[in-house]
């Protein structure tokens, strides 16, 4: 491995009972790093809703994401999630959820609050009924998953939150009323009160220096802000390295951990780039081609690898893990049969190739001791048949 990931190697010294002057074989099992999707497809598959050929695209999906990924982010839409006020589709969630664990995926919901795709019974409530009821909303959601999704966009997109203008909704009635800084506060003190152990997140699309203002006045005020989401949809084209550096950079004066939550990279034509909201972007048929899938697996590449060299960069999560999916984009890692792309096989020889502690035999010291350096990350060691799970956490010189 290049020594600029040098931070993502650590040591780890067992013990194994009985196993003086023995073999141990030492195999990674996962990364602590977390390379991450969206399936929001789990839903009408756990729940038998997909037709045969759908169901059977899915398997493939997960087949492949196994392989790749190690973390899911599952849909919270307000609108969807809770279309009649009182019946949260709660059950079909918490089944693709345990299916997702019962995978070894660590789960995020998102988002907990934002002002699209919104709730629309909310409108029929005063200011006050729609600002507690988005609080009752989390301490509700984050209580009812806990111990299976306990990472949490606790609010999305919220520099143009009381800007926003499309559509009235019930969020932004209440952040022009109240501000954004201090509803944030409240949306973050209520998710840290239903759960001490929860990761919460604030996410965005915008990386200005907008952004970056919002999370020092946040901070400033005490909100119990976990993580940094940066949202990183490159529909225009690939950001290049210089500018990813640079939002990095600015973010990373905060130090606090940065999470790049939604990512796509497009192979096939680019998004013309007068548009300013990526939605208003509606085409019949947006092609994957060969030339865009090899140009998709070289910049997914650099951008993978420009991320997993900062130490403060803890997840990336690619968006619409196949093509066809938000807008239509082909910006999948794999295609609209689930197949992999150039782009996908490029990632799975870094994520399991040069990212990866490869399988190694070790003999223990005269007191049954083995140190294991590796990529950061949950390991097993096998000796004499017995398995002794272990973590490497901690840098070398820690």
């Amino acid at each position: 491995m290049h020594e600029k990931f040098n931070h993502r190697i650590g040591t780890k010294t067992i013990k194994i009972e009985g196993a003086a002057g023995k073999p141990v074989t030492v195999k990674q099992l996962r990364h602590k790093f977390l390379f991450g999707c969206s399936e929001f497809s789990t839903l009408p598959y756990v729940n038998g809703e997909m037709p045969p050929e759908e169901a059977e695209k899915a398997e493939k999906r997960y087949t492949h994401m196994q392989n790749l990924m190690n973390s899911v982010t599952l849909p919270f839409y307000w609108g969807r999630y809770e279309p009649e006020q009182g019946k949260p589709d709660h059950a079909r969630m918490l089944a693709a959820a345990r299916f997702l664990k019962d995978k070894g995926m660590q789960l995020k919901g998102h988002p907990l609050c934002w002002h699209t795709v919104c709730a629309p019974w909310l409108l029929d409530m005063s200011n006050e009924e729609i600002y507690n009821t988005q609080l009752a909303r989390i301490r509700r959601d984050i209580a009812a998953f806990e111990g299976i999704i306990d990472m949490w966009d606790v609010i999305n997109e919220a520099v143009i939150m009381p800007l926003f203008n499309k559509y009235d909704n019930g969020i932004t009635r209440i952040c022009k009323e109240r501000g954004r800084i201090k509803l944030i506060r409240d949306l973050f003190t209520e998710a840290r009160a239903a759960s001490k152990n929860a990761t919460l997140l604030i996410n965005d699309f915008e990386t200005s220096e907008a952004y970056d203002i919002l999370v020092e006045g946040l901070l400033e005020a005490n909100v119990p802000i976990d993580i940094i989401g940066i949202q990183s949809h490159m529909h225009q084209g690939y950001w290049g390295v210089e500018k990813t550096h640079e939002i990095l950079e600015r973010f990373s004066r905060f130090n606090l951990p940065i999470h790049f939550t939604e990512t796509t990279i497009i192979s096939g034509e680019i998004m013309p780039a007068h548009i300013v909201d990526l939605n208003d972007h509606q085409v019949e048929e947006w092609p994957s081609t060969p030339e865009g899938e090899a140009r998709q697996a070289a910049e997914v590449t650099t951008h993978y690898e420009t991320l997993f060299a900062h130490p403060l960069v803890e997840t990336i999560t690619w968006w619409s893990f196949h093509d066809g999916l938000w807008l239509k984009a082909p910006s999948g890692l794999l295609n609209k049969n689930s197949d992999p792309k150039p782009a996908y096989t490029a990632l799975l020889e870094k994520i399991k190739g040069e990212w990866w502690t490869k399988e190694k035999t070790l003999n223990t010291d005269n007191d049954g001791n083995i140190t294991v350096k590796g990529v950061k990350g949950d390991y097993v060691a096998i000796c004499e048949g017995k398995e002794i799970p272990f973590t490497i956490t901690k840098a070398p010189h820690m």
